[in-house]
């Protein structure tokens, strides 16, 4: 319900990256991010330039997945700022023109199980717009974030970022109780059911066995995370408190969202 048409995420890629670049270029380049605490503004500036050069490459070289050394390769960090800004501008400009170029309905590779074009542009919009924050945030700049956007961005964290259905390789152990998010300024609710997760990765050997969430169908729900969009996007993603955001119910069943929800994201 929260999802946007694949033009809407490309203006919302741009803007956000303009934004964040606007912010950045006037900002002291040894600002702490607070989100990110090892991270100052030059690090965040060639973080965001460094996913969008990826996710460019990916789209440019659809449907290949990435090989090993796509992984391993360390382009050469700018020695200046202003450097640095060019570098973001150049591969910033390359991902919203490959995306504007390119059907989202063309396969295309990503580490989640959407294996479409039209997953990096809904991707690439989030990380850009939570990017935005962290800079905004650096530069004492906060203004708000986009409600629809936020909205979805609410929706990806619960059912991709953190949750979503188990890999054959392994398991999800789902609990009884339903948790709702209700983001009360765009009139949406998303329901989901925390648990477990159990496997091991065939190809990395890592075991995975911890807490798991499940977006679902709406049912009666033991617990309610009520606030604006805005605000729930950015706590989830660990850019906020939860000052003004209300919890009721099942204590236990929202620990277990919480819970599953606790690793943070850069």
């Amino acid at each position: 319900m929260t999802r946007l048409g694949f033009p809407d995420y490309l203006e919302h890629l741009r803007r956000d990256s303009a934004r964040f670049r606007d912010v950045l270029a006037g900002c002291d380049p040894r600002a702490r991010v607070p989100a990110c605490p090892d991270w100052d503004a030059s690090d965040l500036l060639w973080h965001l330039a460094g996913v969008q050069r990826f996710w460019a490459g990916r789209i440019r070289a659809r449907p290949a997945a990435p090989t090993d050394a796509d992984f391993a390769e360390q382009p050469t960090r700018p020695s200046s700022y202003d450097a640095l800004l060019d570098y973001f501008d150049e591969h910033s400009a390359d991902l919203v023109a490959q995306l504007s170029a390119t059907d989202p309905a063309e396969p295309a590779w990503s580490w989640a199980p959407e294996q479409t074009v039209g997953f990096t542009f809904r991707r690439q919009a989030h990380e850009a717009l939570i990017h935005r924050l962290d800079a905004e945030q650096a530069a004492g700049q906060v203004t708000d974030l986009d409600p629809a956007l936020a909205a979805d961005g609410v929706a990806e964290l619960l059912d991709v970022m953190y949750g979503g259905e188990a890999p054959a390789w392994g398991r999800t152990d789902l609990g009884d109780a339903l948790v709702r998010v209700e983001m009360t300024d765009v009139g949406e609710s998303l329901f989901v059911r925390p648990g477990t997760f159990h496997g091991t990765d065939p190809e990395s050997g890592k075991v995975h066995d911890g807490p798991h969430l499940l977006l679902v169908d709406p049912g009666e729900a033991a617990a309610l995370v009520r606030g604006r969009a805005a605000d729930l996007d950015a706590w989830l993603w660990k850019r906020r408190g939860a000052d003004g955001i209300e919890v009721s119910g099942d204590r236990g069943a929202y620990d277990a969202m919480v819970a599953a929800v606790s690793e943070p994201l850069d």
